[in-house]
């Protein structure tokens, strides 16, 4: 591991004052190879090597002989969560963090996005509900707030925007919306202990080889000296979270979070344009930006939001505070990459 990620990593978690209570845990993370789910692996991972921790960690993967090397600390267990798949070992907490999460897979795979959210909520509640114990923590996506340009100064949890339901783009923060509506009802229904977490963008060393976000593109490309591409004109904001603040955040929810409850993992630390992204991480890289147009395909996996801006409030509440910039998050990034 990285060792300025790994120092972050274990910052982030133990300025968490309970992380104790992590100890001789059993912790199940679906979409484990994705950069969410490996991050989080990671951080566990860690708390065992570290500090001794003790915990038992399954990790869900499609093909896990491929991975095995790069999680030793983890139980790798084959399954397709868009397909009915055998019973899942018991856990006293899961992350369902599977899911298709960048451009090319909704344009490519809508049908197969919806399903891993829909299909894979519905089997992991229904092992929670079996089981009568355990804690399920979904995450979601800032996308199902969708547009709404009467809001200008970020998403708090109860607000909501516009998402075309005919748009086979919307495949993510539909499916999304109802997965959250899914453990919604068995909090309220069965009383399964089911939360939900809406990611801001998030970034960090683990983002995969294929991913097609633009952040991912943008790092690819500087890695390799060239100058960073916008196909827009870069003016829409978002919120962006470096990854070992979001995994905080997901651990504080699942050690604090209320059952039934959305929170956003939002920095505040981390409002900013795309353009303004680009050229923080170009200059930290020694790099240029410039602009060109994107083709129909690439369009086709656009989000139209013009202002994802979330609010961390809630989650900050929880003592949670998120601990870098955008700027020193990609600048450490930017550092672990190549040291890799």
């Amino acid at each position: 591991m990285y060792p300025l990620y790994e120092k972050h990593l274990l910052e982030a978690c133990e300025a968490l004052g309970d992380i104790e209570s992590l100890r001789d845990k059993r912790v199940l993370i679906t979409g484990v190879t994705g950069l969410v789910g490996a991050c989080l692996a990671d951080a566990l991972m860690l708390l065992n090597a570290r500090r001794g921790f003790g915990m038992t960690i399954y990790g869900v993967s499609r093909d896990p002989a491929r991975w095995q090397e790069r999680f030793p600390g983890v139980t790798l267990i084959a399954a397709d969560l868009t397909r009915p798949s055998p019973a899942l070992p018991e856990a006293d907490y899961i992350v369902h963090a599977a899911s298709n999460a960048h451009p090319a897979t909704f344009t490519a795979d809508p049908v197969g996005t919806m399903l891993c959210n829909l299909r894979g909520t519905n089997a992991l509640l229904e092992q929670l509900r079996a089981a009568g114990h355990g804690r399920l923590l979904f995450i979601s996506t800032g996308e199902i707030y969708g547009e709404n340009p009467a809001i200008t100064d970020g998403f708090s949890e109860t607000d909501f925007g516009r998402v075309d339901p005919i748009n086979p783009r919307s495949c993510y923060p539909e499916s999304k919306r109802a997965s959250e509506t899914l453990c919604a009802c068995y909090a309220a229904q069965y009383g399964v202990d089911a939360l939900v977490a809406r990611l801001s963008y998030v970034y960090g060393p683990t983002q995969t080889a294929n991913d097609s976000r633009a952040t991912a593109q943008f790092m690819r490309g500087v890695l390799s000296g060239e100058d960073i591409v916008l196909k827009s004109p870069g003016a829409q904001v978002r919120t962006y979270t470096y990854a070992p603040d979001a995994i905080a955040g997901l651990l504080a929810l699942l050690l604090r979070g209320e059952r039934g409850e959305a929170y956003n993992v939002a920095s505040r630390l981390g409002t900013i344009s795309i353009r303004g992204y680009a050229e923080t991480l170009a200059a930290l890289a020694g790099v240029s930006v410039r602009f060109d147009m994107p083709s129909e395909l690439e369009q086709r996996g656009y989000s139209k939001v013009t202002r994802a801006v979330q609010k961390g409030d809630k989650l900050e509440a929880l003592g949670w505070t998120p601990r870098w910039d955008v700027e020193s998050g990609l600048k450490a990034t930017l550092q672990a990459l190549k040291e890799g």
